[in-house]
């Protein structure tokens, strides 16, 4: 197969489908948490803010100036971020990891939707992209967890 045709199976319908949707857009006013992450390989940039209600993200926004693959990946973590805790955010990203670089799993869901980004498994160049966005909501999520009053 030649490589136009594994970028055209790559990029796929869903994936550009998804690139094209992406969940709580924008940034909050006022956020208890922000985080900025961006990948040196390739220039994405995910930035994250985040408010947290006992233990659970209550409220979510997230900049995306990123490859389609990344805009994928932001558009799976908005479906199901809100009203999660940080254990399941970073077991996502944890799965999400192994699924791209040891042949692991789907994550778990609410993050099952990331079975979309199985193609990418062979195109490790693009695996910092699609994981910037959850590496930036768990470091969100730590910061509000440390800004949180005791």
């Amino acid at each position: 197969m030649s490589d136009t045709a594994d970028l055209m199976k790559l990029y796929s319908g869903r994936i550009l489908a998804l690139a094209a949707d992406i969940p709580h857009l924008g940034r909050l006013e006022a956020p208890q948490a922000s985080v900025r992450k961006r990948s040196p390989k390739c220039g994405s940039a995910v930035t994250v803010d985040l408010e947290m209600e006992g233990g659970r993200v209550a409220r979510f926004a997230q900049d995306v100036k990123a490859c389609a693959l990344g805009q994928a990946s932001a558009a799976v973590l908005g479906a199901g971020v809100i009203g999660t805790d940080r254990t399941t955010i970073e077991r996502a990203r944890d799965q999400l990891r192994a699924m791209l670089t040891a042949g692991g799993p789907v994550p778990d869901a609410p993050f099952d939707g990331f079975e979309v980004l199985l193609p990418a498994r062979e195109y490790a160049n693009r695996h910092a992209s699609i994981l910037l966005a959850l590496d930036a909501t768990v470091e969100a999520m730590a910061s509000a967890d440390t800004e949180a009053p005791r």
